[in-house]
């Protein structure tokens, strides 16, 4: 794995993906530690002044109308992160907190908040390190930043707290950094303040659900044709001059990958001719449009997390002219607004999925299927409760799709009067994305014996390769067998890449 050279520049998804995901290392560039310097001699110049500044002579939130002496300056930063630091709950997975750590480490390395080179050093090291401090799900409300979640992390780095080896054990973060041999830092004026004051989090949360949501755009594609082709269904439809007809970029490119998808199939050719049915369902005939529009949401929230990406965020900001500006960037109402509008995306197509499958186990709509797809229906059930799983995770991610930055309540003596929520907006998307891949894999376990109940017709190459891949993993018709293993693996199947793999090396070619 190549390390990530953080300049204070924009991350790019790939550097956040390669730092939380993938186990990426930090370089600082020379050019970043002299930008710290930078900042940090402005804020040094103020907490030599007489005149109150906030962040470097105050308290905080209500608090700072309260001068803050200088003998008392340094207790004031750790006391803010020891306070600040009050999250609960279960701890949120090590790539979020990977992610939230990167995207802090590129804001301190643009200068703009006035901490110390060293700071940013132990940052960087306990990154590269592989400890990754335990935050607690619960205590951010999306406004100020993510106070508690970024106020756990600062917490490790001053040696307090608790960390996660790569080992999986957990640890006092003073023994973590002795382990790694990273050197607690001790915080000075603004640093504490600087270390928690960002939407790192909530920031993080969405790339890499974009990321996430990408590749199972894709698969639904894939688990869309697969349910045509086993429904008998037409192939007409996703035509491109009537998709050009509402021209919606990703009603466009899923459409494209059906077709791609069906090309040449035999199961499709096999009912061109006296099929009487005048058109299909909606969940066959309407996918591009639905798939579609996740995608162009999908866009949106990328074009949200890539303008978060090129941000500074915190308060006080230090500007390159010497000022030290209060400011209110770091509200995370763009970020949960991102948040909330994909997770209703991620709902709907999750929905029109279920609705596929409950087709193709319902005789009396599957054109020619045996009830539940079951090998002896009666004495088997077949794939019958697969489908209420499947429901149950619908009904859920129904939910999760109510707007979470729809809500505010007011903190800090109601010097916090609104606040985004995008921090639980955020979290209730990684459920949300995680169903999803649950509801597809039932969809592809449906659809793949579908198929082969339908012999001696055969699939296209492209629909054809999936099931092969399916059928590594999961054995096709027979008897009633323990089905959750089997779900699972399909699951993977879709988590691992190896799916859409497949059909790659089938020759067909998807966006």
């Amino acid at each position: 794995m190549t390390d990530v050279t953080v300049t204070g520049d924009p991350l790019t998804p790939s550097d956040v993906l390669a730092l939380a995901r993938d186990g990426a290392a930090v370089r600082l560039d020379p050019r970043a530690l002299d930008a710290l310097a930078a900042g940090r001699a402005i804020v040094e110049r103020l907490a030599a002044a007489d005149q109150p500044a906030y962040g470097v002579s105050t308290g905080f939130g209500a608090l700072a109308t309260r001068h803050i002496p200088v003998e008392s300056r340094a207790q004031l930063q750790r006391s803010l992160v020891r306070s600040h630091a009050a999250g609960m709950g279960p701890a949120v997975e090590p790539e979020v907190v990977r992610a939230m750590m990167a995207l802090r480490l590129r804001t301190l390395c643009t200068g703009r908040t006035g901490v110390r080179p060293v700071v940013a050093e132990t940052l960087a090291a306990l990154v590269s390190s592989g400890a990754t401090p335990v935050v607690p799900e619960h205590g951010s409300l999306g406004c100020s930043g993510d106070l508690a979640p970024l106020a756990a992390v600062a917490l490790a780095l001053m040696g307090e707290g608790e960390c996660l080896l790569p080992s999986g054990a957990v640890v006092p973060s003073a023994e973590a950094l002795a382990a790694c041999g990273v050197e607690p830092v001790v915080l000075a004026e603004k640093e504490g303040l600087a270390l928690i004051n960002g939407t790192d989090g909530m920031l993080g949360m969405l790339v890499l659900a974009c990321a996430d949501v990408t590749a199972l755009l894709t698969i639904a594609d894939v688990c869309a044709a697969m349910s045509v082709e086993a429904l008998l269904g037409t192939d007409r439809v996703f035509a491109a001059d009537l998709q050009a007809l509402r021209p919606h970029p990703g009603q466009a490119l899923s459409a494209t990958n059906l077709r791609a998808l069906l090309a040449g199939s035999p199961m499709v050719a096999s009912h061109r001719e006296g099929d009487t049915r005048v058109q299909d369902a909606y969940s066959l005939r309407c996918a591009p449009q639905v798939h579609g529009a996740v995608r162009d949401t999908l866009d949106h929230a990328r074009l949200v997390a890539d303008r978060e990406l090129a941000a500074t965020i915190d308060n006080p900001v230090v500007l390159p002219d010497g000022r030290v500006e209060s400011n209110g960037n770091f509200h995370g109402a763009p970020v949960g607004y991102a948040c909330d509008f994909l997770a209703v995306a991620l709902a709907d197509l999750g929905a029109m999925s279920e609705r596929r499958t409950d087709r193709m186990l319902d005789k009396g709509r599957s054109h020619g299927l045996p009830p539940f797809l079951a090998h002896d229906p009666g004495v088997d059930s077949g794939l019958m409760i697969a489908q209420y799983t499947q429901a149950g995770l619908v009904a859920e991610n129904r939910r999760l799709a109510t707007p979470a930055s729809a809500d505010s309540i007011p903190t800090s003596a109601m010097q916090e009067d609104h606040v985004s929520m995008g921090w639980g907006a955020a979290r209730k998307l990684r459920t949300s994305v995680a169903n999803l891949r649950r509801i597809l894999a039932v969809e592809l376990v449906v659809a793949g014996r579908a198929l082969d109940l339908r012999a001696p017709l055969a699939p296209a190459a492209g629909t054809g390769a999936a099931l092969a891949a399916l059928r590594s993993v999961v054995p096709g018709v027979g008897p009633d067998r323990w089905l959750a293993p089997e779900l699972a693996a399909a699951e993977t199947l879709l988590a691992n890449g190896a799916l859409l793999a497949a059909v790659a090396d089938a020759g067909v070619a998807l966006a």
